[in-house]
C-alpha cells in the first residue's frame, strides 16, 4: 500500500467519523467510497467507524468480477450503486450514503425536493429526486438510484437514506451536508399550512442560479 492509497483510506475513516459526529448517521447504518485509479475503495459491512484502521477498508476493481473484493472483510451491502455510479459518472471521484434524519423524512413520504430555495442549484437541477423504492444491495436499488443522480450530485432513496457525490470526499461530504440543510428548510416550510406550504421557485429563477454554480467556489487566475 503506497502513501497515496494509505491517506485515502484514511480521509474515508475521518468521513465516516465526520458524518456521525455531525448528525448525518447513525451507527454504522452509512457507508462511503472513493475512487483509487482502477479500484473503489470502500468501507466494510456493520463495523463500527471508530473501530476502523485503514487496512480493514475493502478494494474492489472496475473490471473485476461484480463483488469480488480484496481485503480482510467484507464491503458495504450498498457496495453495487458506489462501483456503478464511479464506473459511470466521469466526474465524480466520491460518494457518501448516510440516513439523515430530514432527507429520510421526505424520502420516506417519496418526495422529490422541490426548487423551493436557489441551493437546490447546487445539485444541478430544479429539484432533488426521490428514487423508487428497492430492496437494499440490490442491483435494482443501484439502477434506480443512478436514474435519480442523472444530472444531479444528490439524491434521496424512497424510505431509505441519500446519496450525495462529488470530485473529493471533502466535496461530497459538503454536498451531504447541504442536502440535509435544504431538506429540514423544505419540512419546516412545509408546516406553514396557512401559507400554502413554500414557494417554488420558476425554471428560469433556477436557470440563473445554475449559470452561477459552474463557477462556485473557482478562484479566477489574477497572474
Amino acid at each position: 500500500m503506497d502513501f497515496h492509497e494509505h491517506q485515502l483510506r484514511k480521509e474515508i475513516i475521518q468521513t465516516c467519523l465526520d458524518m456521525n459526529r455531525i448528525g448525518l448517521n447513525q451507527g454504522t447504518s452509512g457507508n462511503v467510497s472513493a475512487r483509487l485509479d482502477n479500484c473503489m475503495l470502500i468501507t466494510p459491512s456493520a463495523i463500527a467507524y471508530d473501530q476502523l484502521e485503514p487496512e480493514m477498508i475493502a478494494s474492489m476493481p472496475f473490471d473485476g468480477i461484480p463483488g469480488e473484493w480484496n481485503g480482510p472483510l467484507r464491503p458495504s451491502i450498498e457496495w453495487r450503486f458506489h462501483l456503478d455510479i464511479l464506473k459511470s459518472r466521469n466526474d465524480v471521484n466520491a460518494t457518501v450514503h448516510c440516513h439523515p434524519p430530514n432527507c429520510t423524512a421526505i424520502a420516506m413520504a417519496r418526495m422529490n425536493i422541490p426548487a423551493c430555495h436557489y441551493m437546490v442549484a447546487a445539485f444541478g437541477g430544479n429539484s432533488v429526486r426521490c428514487s423508487s423504492y428497492e430492496l437494499p444491495g440490490s442491483p435494482e436499488l443501484s439502477r434506480t438510484a443512478l436514474r435519480a443522480l442523472e444530472g444531479r450530485s444528490a439524491c434521496l432513496l424512497a424510505n431509505h437514506g441519500s446519496i450525495a457525490v462529488g470530485e473529493s470526499l471533502k466535496g461530497a461530504i459538503w454536498t451531504a451536508v447541504e442536502l440535509e440543510t435544504l431538506a429540514r428548510q423544505y419540512l419546516l416550510s412545509l408546516q406553514l399550512v396557512h401559507e400554502g406550504g413554500p414557494k417554488i421557485l420558476g425554471s428560469d429563477e433556477i436557470e440563473g442560479v445554475l449559470d452561477l454554480f459552474k463557477s462556485y467556489g473557482k478562484q479566477e487566475d489574477s497572474t
